[in-house]
C-alpha cells in the first residue's frame, strides 16, 4: 500500500469514528433530554398533587363551620341524608365514591326515567334540565352557589380527583362515549374545569370534551392557577348552574 493510498484510507477511517462519535453524542443529548422532560413532568405534576392536598385540607378545615350550618339547613328542609355519594369514572377508567351535599329529594333517581323525555342536553349523552323538580328549594341555593360541590375536596384529599380536571362521568355516561371521548379519562377528575369557567350546563357536551382535550394537551401548573382564578367569578355569575 502506498503513501496515497495509507493516507486516504486513515481519512476514511478517522471519517467512521467521527461517524460514529457524533451517533453517540447525539443518542447521549437526546436520553440526556429525554431524562430532563421525565424529571419536568414528574416535578410538575408531584407539585400538582402537593398543591391539591395542602389546598384541599386548608378547605376542609376552614369550611367546616360552612358545612355543618348547610347540613342543618339539608335536615331542616327535607327528609333524607346529609350527603349525596355516588359512583363515578375516574383517570383510566377508575371507579369511585363521589360526594356532594345532597340537593335532590331521595327518590330522585328514581324520578330520572319519568323525566328523561325532557333531558335538554343537546346530544343527550348527559342529563340536564333547568327547572328539575327534583330539586329541593335548598338544593336550587347549593346549586346555584356551587356549595353542594364541596364536600368534594375531600375527594381531592383522597386522590380521586383533583382541584382542576375534567369532571368525573357517570358510568352509564361512559358507556355512550367514542374513543374521542374517552382521553378525558387519561386524566384526574377535577372540581373545576374549562368548560365550568365557560358557561357550565349551558356547555354542549362535545363541547365540553373538545374543552378538556384542550386542557390535557396544554396543561401546565400556571394554566391550573388561571382556571382556579376564573372559576370565582363563574361562580358568583351562577351562569349555567342548575
Amino acid at each position: 500500500m502506498d503513501h496515497t493510498q495509507k493516507d486516504t484510507y486513515s481519512r476514511e477511517i478517522d471519517t467512521i469514528l467521527r461517524e460514529q462519535h457524533d451517533r453517540r453524542d447525539h443518542r447521549a443529548r437526546r436520553e440526556r433530554r429525554m431524562l430532563l422532560w421525565r424529571f419536568t413532568v414528574r416535578f410538575s405534576f408531584a407539585l400538582k398533587r402537593l398543591f391539591d392536598i395542602v389546598f384541599s385540607l386548608l378547605a376542609l378545615i376552614l369550611l367546616f363551620p360552612l358545612f355543618c350550618i348547610v347540613a342543618l339547613l339539608i335536615k331542616l328542609t327535607s327528609p333524607g341524608p346529609v350527603f349525596f355519594s355516588q359512583i363515578r369514572v375516574g383517570q383510566y377508567g377508575r371507579h369511585f365514591r363521589f360526594f356532594k351535599f345532597r340537593s335532590m329529594y331521595i327518590d330522585a333517581e328514581e324520578r330520572k326515567k319519568e323525566l328523561a323525555g325532557q333531558n335538554q342536553s343537546a346530544d343527550g349523552v348527559i342529563f340536564k334540565m333547568k327547572n328539575d323538580p327534583r330539586i329541593t328549594p335548598i338544593g336550587r341555593f347549593l346549586r346555584k352557589t356551587s356549595i353542594d360541590e364541596l364536600p368534594q375536596f375531600f375527594n381531592v384529599l383522597c386522590s380521586d380527583m383533583s382541584l382542576v380536571g375534567p369532571r368525573p362521568p357517570l358510568p352509564s355516561e361512559v358507556r355512550q362515549y367514542t374513543l374521542e371521548d374517552r382521553t378525558r379519562l387519561n386524566v384526574k377528575p377535577g372540581l373545576t374545569c374549562l368548560w365550568q369557567i365557560s358557561g357550565r350546563s349551558d356547555v354542549p357536551f362535545k363541547q365540553q370534551v373538545y374543552l378538556d382535550r384542550e386542557y390535557i394537551r396544554s396543561w401546565s401548573l400556571w394554566h391550573d392557577l388561571v382556571i382556579l382564578l376564573r372559576t370565582i367569578p363563574a361562580i358568583l355569575s351562577g351562569k349555567g348552574a342548575y
